[in-house]
């Protein structure tokens, strides 16, 4: 018998991939941090990941914009969650976006298992192009949520993660002094404008 069916939990195969995903400020870490607090809450055993990249906050936390935060560890790629992974009900990944593709594979091996995966992570980059593994990811989950920021310049919902700084490279940590969520019609406006 199992760790997870002595506890009267899931069972081999019966695990679950839940994905949040949006633009930035949109409170995709608020709701993963919300998620894994009920599990805990539940007395599930949780653990919970970060790519090593993420160093805005802190190295052993998931904190989101609002500064509720939870511990985590941080891991140079997506095997290495698989390396690092103990006895547990629920694994929580944060900024899912900046993992490698190989990520879809580790959720699906955690989810045969029998354990809820719960991933956050922006579905796209600041061109409005899809991003990372969350494309996949989402194809395989069994539950998907998409939470909306409010676009700062005209107040409707955002979706998108405008950069205001300079930048090309596709991946460049920052926050409000670099990024503005936008809605569709705005971030239209905004790329055309940009030179």
């Amino acid at each position: 018998m199992t760790f997870l069916e002595k506890r009267g939990h899931a069972k081999e195969g019966s695990g679950t991939i839940e994905v949040i995903c949006g633009s930035m400020f949109s409170g995709k870490t608020e709701e993963l941090i919300r998620r894994l607090r009920r599990a805990s809450i539940a007395r599930l055993r949780v653990e919970i990941f970060k790519p090593a990249t993420d160093t805005r906050y802190a190295e052993d936390k998931v904190v989101s914009h609002d500064a509720n935060a939870i511990p985590s560890s941080a891991v140079e790629s997506a095997s290495q969650i698989l390396l690092m992974l103990g006895e547990v009900d629920v694994v929580g990944i944060d900024e899912a976006q900046f993992f490698d593709d190989h990520l879809v594979e580790v959720c699906n091996i955690l989810a045969n298992k029998g354990i809820r995966v719960i991933v956050a992570g922006l579905d796209m980059d600041y061109l409005g192009k899809p991003f990372g593994p969350i494309p996949a990811l989402l194809s395989i989950a069994e539950y998907v949520t998409k939470v909306h920021a409010i676009c700062i310049r005209c107040g409707n919902l955002a979706q998108y993660s405008h950069r205001t700084i300079a930048r090309t490279d596709r991946v460049v940590l920052g926050e409000k002094e670099s990024y503005e969520p936008l809605c569709r019609e705005c971030f239209q406006k905004a790329l055309a404008a940009t030179p």
